[in-house]
């Protein structure tokens, strides 16, 4: 399951998984996506790690460091949110 975060004004949508068990470790991805012309720009960060496991279209290496920064600035509420069920909006 995916659980909305934050969109953009580029249109860029944030959305993070359930935690995931691999390796022994708890996991999250934390997916950014965009709409294009021609289909989507995308890119996965996964959590604890910080890699990146999908990189596809014209994101440039600028909001690729954005994208790096929000997610290790905001990881600890990525796995409250998702611990949680998605963050609850009244």
């Amino acid at each position: 399951m995916m659980y909305p975060y934050v969109k953009y004004s580029d249109e860029t949508e944030v959305v993070f998984s359930n935690i995931y068990i691999e390796n022994g470790k708890e996991c999250i991805d934390v997916h950014f996506e965009r709409p294009t012309e021609s289909g989507f720009d995308s890119i996965r960060i996964q959590l604890p790690t910080y890699k990146i496991t999908v990189w596809e279209g014209n994101y440039n290496e600028k909001e690729i460091e954005f994208f790096k920064q929000v997610v290790q600035n905001s990881a600890d509420l990525f796995y409250k949110y998702a611990r949680e069920g998605g963050i609850k909006i009244a």
